[in-house]
C-alpha cells in the first residue's frame, strides 16, 4: 500500500428504517475506494435496524456499529466522529445511498485541486423530486467563492447545506460538532466548515441519492417548530458567525438571503392553512423593518425582491393573493 493512501471514515446515521437500510449499506461496500470504513449509527431504533446494523459488522470488518439511545442525526453523528479514524470524513442519511465512484472521485479531486472539502451534485429520488442536469465537470472554488454560491445560491453549482454532498478533510472539522437536539443542524456545520477551508472543490455528477418525502409531508405542527425554533435561529447565527469573523458583505448577502426564504416560507404557510404561523412570520419580519431596509438598498438585491418584500410588510394578506393569481395564470400562459 503506498504511503499517501488515505483512510475515508463514512458516518451513518440510522434511525428505524430498517426497510432501507441494507441498499443505503450495500451502496457504501460497492464504493470503489479503499481503504474505507463505514461507521453505522443506530439511533436507539425500534425496529430491525439494529439488528441489520451488527448483521452487517459480522459480514465486513471495514463496518463499525454503535448503538445508542435516541438523540436525533446530530447526536448520531457526533457519536460517529467520536470513533472515525479516517483522514476525510464524509456522511451518509441511512434511508439513501452512493454511486460506486462518489468517494474516490470526491477524494481525487481534492488531491489534484489541493482542496480540503469536495462537494458533489446529488439526485432527488421520490415524490417530489426535481430533476437535475448536472455538466459532469469539476469546478475549483477558493473558500470566498465557495462561500459566496453557498450563501447566495447558483443552480450551476448546487452548494447545499447537508453534509452528505460533501467530503471533509478531517484537518477542517477536527474540532467541529453538530448542534444537538435541534433540526437543520447541516446549517451551521457547513458554515463553519467552508471558513475554515482554503480551497474547495465542486463535482457537478450526481454521486448522492437523497430520498425525497420518504415519511410524508411534515405535519403543520413539527413544520411550526422546526422553522421556528430550528431553520430562523440557524440562519441568523450564521450571520452573526460571518459578521464576526469579519466577512461584512457575506453577512448581509445571508441576510437577503434569509428574508427571501421568509417570503417563501410566508406563503408555504398560507398554502397549509397555517395563518397564526404566517402572522408570527409577519410580526418578526415587521420587527426587523429597518434592518430589511437597509438590506435592501444594497445593489446585489434584485427589484423584484425589493418589490415584493414592500407588499408583504404593508398587505401580506394582498401579496399572497397576488402570488396566486401569478400562478394560476401567468405562469401557465408562459408554459404553453
Amino acid at each position: 500500500m503506498e504511503q499517501d493512501v488515505k483512510l475515508i471514515s463514512v458516518i451513518v446515521t440510522a434511525y428505524n428504517i430498517e426497510k432501507y437500510l441494507p441498499r443505503c449499506v450495500d451502496s457504501l461496500l460497492a464504493q470503489t475506494y479503499e481503504p474505507m470504513e463505514i461507521i453505522l449509527v443506530d439511533d436507539g431504533s425500534t425496529d430491525g435496524t439494529a439488528a441489520i446494523c451488527d448483521e452487517y459488522a459480522q459480514k465486513s470488518s471495514f463496518i463499525h456499529v454503535i448503538h445508542k439511545e435516541n438523540g436525533g442525526p446530530s447526536s448520531a453523528r457526533n457519536a460517529g466522529l467520536k470513533i472515525a479514524k479516517g483522514n476525510y470524513i464524509g456522511y451518509v442519511d441511512g434511508d439513501d445511498w452512493t454511486e460506486p465512484s462518489m468517494y474516490e472521485d470526491m477524494l481525487g479531486a481534492c488531491r489534484s485541486t489541493g482542496a480540503e472539502i469536495a462537494i458533489c451534485s446529488y439526485r432527488q429520488v421520490g415524490e417530489g423530486a426535481e430533476k437535475s442536469h448536472p455538466s459532469g465537470k469539476v469546478f475549483a472554488l477558493s473558500r470566498q467563492e465557495a462561500l459566496e454560491l453557498y450563501i447566495s445560491g447558483d443552480p450551476q453549482y448546487h452548494i447545499y447545506h447537508s453534509v452528505w454532498s460533501k467530503l471533509f478533510d478531517r484537518k477542517v472539522i477536527e474540532d467541529i460538532r453538530f448542534p444537538e437536539g435541534r433540526k437543520s443542524e447541516d446549517i451551521m456545520y457547513t458554515t463553519w466548515a467552508l471558513t475554515r477551508a482554503s480551497k474547495c472543490v465542486f463535482l457537478d455528477t450526481l454521486y448522492y441519492n437523497y430520498m425525497v418525502d420518504r415519511r410524508g409531508s411534515i405535519m403543520n405542527s413539527r413544520l411550526h417548530e422546526r422553522r421556528f425554533r430550528d431553520e430562523i435561529p440557524f440562519w441568523k447565527e450564521q450571520r452573526e458567525y460571518l459578521q464576526g469573523l469579519g466577512m461584512q458583505e457575506l453577512a448581509e448577502k445571508a441576510a437577503y438571503q434569509f428574508y427571501r426564504k421568509m417570503v417563501f416560507y410566508y406563503v408555504d404557510f398560507r398554502d397549509r392553512g397555517m395563518q397564526e404561523s404566517g402572522r408570527e412570520l409577519i410580526r418578526m419580519l415587521r420587527g426587523e423593518k429597518q434592518e430589511i431596509k437597509r438590506i435592501y438598498k444594497k445593489e446585489f438585491v434584485a427589484a423584484g425582491d425589493r418589490i415584493r418584500m414592500k407588499l408583504i410588510l404593508f398587505w401580506p394578506g394582498g401579496y399572497y393573493k397576488v402570488v396566486k393569481a401569478y400562478d394560476r395564470f401567468v405562469i401557465p400562459l408562459r408554459q404553453g
